[in-house]
């Protein structure tokens, strides 16, 4: 409505403090989403009636003719925050720029949570949302509920949007907790709707296999006092089965609609790891060429870290190592704890344990949440008692 969208955050941040005023003696409206849509509309006018320019005017004869009616929506997206998503991720905008500014403003995340995402300084990724919302203003770029013909150009921003909340609630970016269940399980509410209204989109129905693949693993993550448990020493009977289930059902379905993409092929690797009776019978070589697939697809230094584990247990550590070496080398995953959390687990298991505690000690330094940070230490601790039990 405003065009603007510091000026529309402040309005609606204006409008939700007013209800907390007004509400608890007065009542809660019979449509609070309108009564707060229409106060924040109120202040928007105000503000712009006083800065009193020829925009100020444009902007108020277009709020005057804006209806916020769902009955000017034909998008056939019945959910609220899933239709929101939608609207948000702009194809005006940058594909990076669609999903951060969506994170940030309908999910909640704080620029730090969302520069992790994309593996860049919390300063950096304040200019992007910054030069993004200019642009919005600036190139006058309207913000309304797309068409129901026009969600596929947006299907791509918005299932990276839903991975990225989920990714945040699986392994939390900094804090105690090494989960936020809700972010999980908002992120899969929401990918369950999008294949529901999408179900002949393949990368709809692998989205929502990889979610319930991964969260089906979510119980045995961490021990009764909140540690972090490897995924080689989790207690497979507390898996999910019914996720399970669902989740590679969805995959298969997906499959046979040949039109293969990373959220399919990332699906495929959690359901070798989900399937497995034992972490001795993974199928640690199929995932090797499921993520030489996925770096076809997605050229990433993540990717090929992930891929140098998988190296690691289908090759032995030395395998793994090289790559990971050569990752470190190039600076491109400079920051991000998990690569020496990994270059000092296959150290350890080479036995080159000097080199491995001073890994440890690196990647605890980087590591962003208590459980990581205490996982490390019991590993860097175990580094350690080997090497005296060697020296005795």
């Amino acid at each position: 409505m405003t065009g603007d969208w510091d000026l529309a955050e402040e309005c609606a941040q204006d409008a939700f403090a007013r209800a907390l005023e007004r509400w608890p003696g007065d009542g809660v409206p019979r449509n609070p989403g309108a009564w707060l849509t229409t106060t924040a509309r109120h202040r928007a006018l105000d503000r712009l009636r006083r800065r009193r320019t020829g925009e100020a005017k444009h902007h108020e004869a277009a709020m005057d003719l804006t209806t916020i009616e769902r009955g000017d929506d034909d998008s056939g997206i019945a959910d609220d925050r899933l239709r929101l998503i939608f609207t948000c991720c702009h194809p005006a905008l940058s594909l990076e720029a669609q999903v951060a500014l969506t994170l940030r403003t309908l999910a909640g995340l704080t620029t730090a949570e969302i520069a992790r995402a994309f593996l860049a300084s919390e300063a950096t990724m304040a200019k992007r949302l910054v030069r993004a919302k200019a642009k919005i203003r600036h190139a006058g770029i309207p913000y309304r509920v797309p068409a129901a013909h026009h969600l596929p150009d947006r299907t791509v921003a918005v299932l990276g949007v839903l991975y990225l909340l989920f990714n945040e609630g699986y392994s939390a970016s900094s804090g105690a907790d090494l989960i936020r269940q809700s972010l999980c399980a908002e992120a899969i509410r929401l990918a369950r709707t999008l294949a529901e209204l999408m179900p002949d989109e393949p990368e709809a129905l692998g989205l929502l296999a990889l979610l319930l693949l991964q969260d089906a693993r979510r119980p045995a993550r961490v021990d009764d006092a909140g540690g972090l448990v490897a995924l080689e020493d989790q207690d497979r009977t507390r898996w999910d089965g019914a996720a399970i289930a669902e989740g590679t059902a969805l995959l298969d379905a997906a499959l046979r609609r040949r039109r293969p993409g990373p959220y399919q092929v990332q699906a495929a690797i959690a359901a070798c790891h989900a399937t497995a009776p034992d972490a001795a019978h993974t199928d640690w070589a199929q995932i090797v060429l499921l993520y030489g697939e996925l770096s076809r697809m997605m050229p990433t230094p993540v990717v090929a870290l992930n891929r140098a584990v998988a190296l690691s247990m289908a090759e032995g550590p030395a395998a793994g190592l090289q790559v990971v070496d050569e990752l470190e080398r190039s600076g491109a995953l400079a920051g991000y704890h998990l690569l020496p959390a990994t270059r000092a687990d296959l150290l350890r298991r080479l036995g080159r344990r000097a080199e491995a505690a001073a890994a440890y000690r690196k990647a605890m330094a980087l590591a962003g949440t208590d459980a990581e940070r205490a996982y490390l230490a019991r590993r860097l601790d175990e580094v350690a008692a080997a090497d005296a039990a060697q020296d005795a």
